[in-house]
């Protein structure tokens, strides 16, 4: 493989990554793709791309991987709201893997970098939800804070470095599943088709297709503005109610039963209960206390104005990208929903 042309990705084995990956090639980019763990190759079984190691919590393994690379598509980081200790294992690893990316990238002489944020960056309390809505001041979730003050770092470190930055914030992302593990948007979509939600939420989600965000992020690459944020979303989102509506339309025969209401407080008294047994258990709840304060009845629209007009970002429609996502699930259904 020749040095001309190269990129990097790293979490190249993750939703996104994988996808993103697999863009690049078609695009006739050299993609060279990271991953923690070396020996999990079978997302790149059938890609043309070189395949390192390298991990965002070693700045070592970072200049390595970023040897000749001229543009670096930073991907990777811990993406869960949930954990045994937020603060380090989630908030303290994404901003320890954000200074070391910038810093690498500055040692290895990249020029420049698309930093992938997140929707959890913006200020939802404005009327208007867009870039120019400043940072989201809730300060209630650790993963949500960790993209804040990641993304203030990430300008803040390649200003200081003197590297082009371009950050973008997608939504929640569904379809094209390629890695093992389920992403958590995906995961929502797999209770829904086994028919595992059964009380109404109230809970608003911005599906948007993950191959969109792949585009997006390229689009970022190639005509972003140094020092800019761009929001990779659609401009309404729906509730997971109105997705189950949705799957029950396209699916029939799968019978889903519609959401039953409650009121607030036993949906609190649902998600201590559920927290509890996280403690207990060690695995992730579906939802706790803390995500029905923060996320029950909080809107997801977005104006994505500036990503239309100065990216050329066109993503299918919030129901097309739900629809093709639930058949993708159910015609895979053997793998994904076993």
């Amino acid at each position: 493989m020749t040095q001309n042309n190269l990129v990097l990705v790293t979490g190249a084995n993750g939703h996104l990554g994988n996808n993103l990956v697999r863009l690049l090639i078609r695009k006739g980019y050299n993609v060279r793709a990271s991953v923690r763990n070396i020996k999990n190759k079978e997302p790149f079984r059938d890609v043309a791309c070189e395949v390192v190691q390298a991990d965002m919590t070693d700045k070592a393994s970072l200049i390595k991987a970023l040897q000749g690379v001229e543009i670096f598509y930073a991907v990777g980081a811990i993406f869960k709201l949930w954990a045994k200790d937020p603060q380090k294992e989630i908030y303290d690893a994404n901003m320890e893997g954000c200074r070391n990316m910038i810093e690498a990238a500055s040692e290895a002489g990249v020029k420049r970098i698309v930093y992938v944020s997140s929707i959890a960056a913006l200020n939802y309390s404005k009327e208007v939800i867009n870039e120019n809505s400043g940072y989201n001041p809730d300060r209630r979730d650790m993963y949500y804070n960790s993209k804040n003050d990641g993304e203030k770092l990430a300008f803040e470190l390649a200003k200081k470095h003197k590297i082009e930055l371009v950050v973008v914030m997608p939504s929640a992302m569904i379809g094209s599943i390629i890695a093992d593990r389920l992403s958590n948007s995906n995961e929502i979509l797999r209770s829904i088709l086994k028919n595992q939600l059964p009380i109404e939420t109230k809970i608003m989600l911005n599906w948007i297709d993950v191959k969109d965000v792949a585009e997006g992020c390229y689009l970022a690459a190639t005509k972003g503005r140094n020092g800019e944020r761009y929001i990779l979303a659609n401009e309404k989102g729906i509730s997971i109610t109105e997705s189950i509506a949705v799957a029950n339309e396209l699916l029939p025969q799968l019978k889903l039963k519609k959401p039953t209401p409650v009121p607030k407080f036993v949906l609190y008294m649902f998600g201590a209960l559920l927290g509890l047994s996280a403690k207990i258990t060690g695995k992730a709840p579906a939802m706790i206390t803390k995500e029905v304060a923060m996320f029950s009845g909080l809107k997801q629209d977005f104006d994505i104005s500036k990503a239309r007009v100065e990216l050329g970002f066109n993503p299918k429609p919030t129901r097309q990208a739900l629809e093709e996502a639930l058949l993708y699930i159910w015609e895979n259904k053997e793998r994904i929903l076993k």
